[in-house]
């Protein structure tokens, strides 16, 4: 579980758009790149190289 004072204050570290957390995934989404950061034993993963790229449908819905 991702504390609410850390979720405010991280970002994307390629555009510094907020993130949306995803708690059944365990994954910080950034809409603007489509990325989904992994989090991994609580910590979240904020390099380019663990995120994974939403799919279009994926991305689609976050905005629903």
């Amino acid at each position: 579980m991702i504390d609410k004072k850390l979720l405010d204050i991280l970002a994307c570290p390629l555009c510094k758009s907020r993130l949306i957390y995803d708690k059944a995934k365990q994954e910080l989404i950034c809409r603007a790149d489509r990325l989904a950061f992994p989090i991994k034993d609580d910590i979240p993963v904020m390099l380019e190289d663990e995120a994974r790229t939403l799919s279009l449908e994926e991305a689609d819905k976050l905005y629903k």
